[in-house]
């Protein structure tokens, strides 16, 4: 057990476990007991790094968000075409949050109903970042004649919104349906929206 929490990925180790408590019993009956348990740590531990039930969990979708901001990135700084990148990048935001809660039973809205303040707020980071490497794209694009884009700013933000929908906050991955028809799905509502930026010779 001290060996457990003298690891440097300790952290990592109680984010996996919470993932696994999230799926089986929900936010509202998991205990930091289970949490323990699972990682094979004492309590005490937990609360080095975690000041609160609230705080982990919501630590834990700090990680998916983050995953995804890294995708974002990745594709954003790659040598592929603007719109290519766009398209890509819309349903990356989509597809990865999907599969990080395509094993839970329940929405993230309601699974987390106890910290939803606090998911709210976190929510409007993650969108706030998202839409920041878009805006890089499309501002890059402009300026290269590849996109249509007067307002890369606006542009970004609407991309967000446009696709948030989809996103399983709302929606639980089986109302959400396989991920075939959701990545069907934003498929083409990317096809619509790139379209609508890609400069077109007057």
């Amino acid at each position: 057990m001290r060996q457990i929490a003298k690891r440097e990925d300790i952290r990592d180790l109680i984010l996996d476990a919470v993932d696994v408590l999230l799926a089986k019993y929900g936010y509202k009956k998991m205990t930091m007991d289970d949490v323990a348990l699972q990682v094979g740590i004492g309590k005490g531990t937990i609360y080095l790094h975690f000041p609160s039930k609230e705080e982990l969990i919501l630590s834990h979708i700090d990680c998916i968000a983050g995953r995804v901001a890294s995708r974002l990135r990745e594709i954003a700084y790659s040598p592929s075409p603007h719109a290519e990148r766009l398209w890509e990048m819309l349903s990356a935001r989509v597809l990865i949050r999907f599969d990080s809660v395509s094993h839970y039973t329940q929405s993230l809205n309601d699974l987390l109903s106890s910290v939803r303040p606090g998911l709210l707020a976190r929510r409007e980071a993650y969108f706030k970042t998202e839409a920041e490497i878009f805006e890089t794209v499309l501002r890059e694009g402009a300026e290269a004649g590849s996109l249509d884009c007067p307002n890369p700013k606006a542009a970004s933000l609407a991309l967000i919104q446009s696709t948030n929908s989809l996103l399983p906050f709302s929606l639980s991955p089986r109302e959400l349906g396989s991920r075939e028809a959701l990545a069907a799905e934003i498929g083409a509502i990317a096809d619509i929206l790139v379209k609508g930026l890609t400069a077109h010779d007057k």
